[in-house]
């Protein structure tokens, strides 16, 4: 039998208040430890490496007995940044890292040497069974339910054959807004679930107060997929902005995106044009402007203690 999350974290539940960009914070993972859930927060949510450290420090600082936290890292090429928050992450300790978007050998390298557990986040079968051979301790199986950048497989079928292929456990990520969607994906095979576009609409998220209402205004059907902030498609809530805008980048969006070496002469082509239009064109979609959110803020009906809403899967 494969570990449940319960297993390989102190934890209550099976449950993982999943990392998200510019949403996560301490006070939402302090909220969920003391409720008996693990938390992370991705570690780009933080400028500087102090800001880091302090992050860390006051975590383990609030953590006791039974309870658990970890950092998302981005381990692609982009991110220069990783490498040093890794070395912050080892040297304070946390009890897991997430990674995502690229190779996690040196992130499982290291951590393991400080007896931290590495989770890898995956969409499909051949990356699960390279991090596998890598020496991860589990699975995160992103599924086409997720908000954000998501998979492009089901829940029930990508657990299922993650499950047939590797020894690892699977905690699957994507589509958990009830207590019986999180019974559902368990059953599936499940060691656990990672759940997070139900905790924006949280009192201690730190986003703004109209990002969290359109959590509660918006629903399911109000999920459209967008390449304006990033180039890669991501989910987001359909608001009058990003209506006005659309979904599809300009070519001076493209341009940037596939090589961002060029973000500099932007500024030339201003002043050439005698107009911010081409800055406008380029910046107009960031993560402040146009709100992530995966379809299960369905089941969002009010701005509430992150306890509350845990309290939502597990009672």
């Amino acid at each position: 039998m494969k570990a449940s999350l319960t297993q390989l974290l102190p934890i209550q539940h099976p449950i993982i208040m999943a990392p998200m960009f510019l949403v996560s914070n301490v006070a939402m993972v302090k909220a969920a430890m003391q409720a008996g859930i693990a938390g992370c927060i991705p570690a780009l949510n933080y400028r500087t490496l102090p800001e880091l450290r302090e992050a860390i420090s006051e975590l383990k600082a609030a953590k006791a007995d039974g309870e658990a936290f970890g950092f998302n890292l981005i381990v692609n090429k982009s991110n220069t940044k990783y490498p040093d928050q890794l070395a912050v992450c080892c040297e304070l300790g946390c009890d897991f890292i997430i990674t995502s978007l690229g190779n996690p050998k040196q992130v499982i390298e290291e951590a393991h040497k400080k007896g931290i557990l590495v989770f890898c986040d995956v969409v499909n079968l051949e990356q699960a069974k390279k991090v596998e051979s890598l020496g991860c301790d589990a699975i995160i199986a992103v599924n086409n339910e997720a908000g954000g950048h998501r998979g492009d497989i089901s829940p029930q079928k990508l657990i299922e054959s993650l499950n047939a292929a590797v020894t690892i456990p699977v905690i699957s990520a994507g589509g958990v807004g009830t207590r019986a969607d999180l019974e559902e994906k368990m059953s599936y095979g499940a060691a656990g679930v990672s759940i997070g576009s139900p905790f924006i609409a949280s009192e201690e998220a730190g986003v703004s107060q109209d990002y969290k209402q359109a959590c509660v205004d918006y629903g399911e059907q109000d999920i459209v997929m967008t390449q304006k902030i990033s180039g890669t498609p991501c989910t987001v809530i359909n608001t009058p902005y990003v209506q006005k805008i659309g979904t599809e980048q300009t070519w001076i969006e493209k341009l940037l995106n596939k090589n961002k070496w060029l973000k500099k002469y932007v500024k030339m082509l201003r002043f050439l044009k005698g107009t911010n239009m081409v800055t406008k064109a380029a910046t107009e979609a960031t993560y402040k402007t146009v709100w992530v959110a995966g379809p299960t803020i369905e089941h969002t009906k009010a701005i509430e203690q992150v306890a509350k809403i845990i309290a939502r899967f597990t009672k």
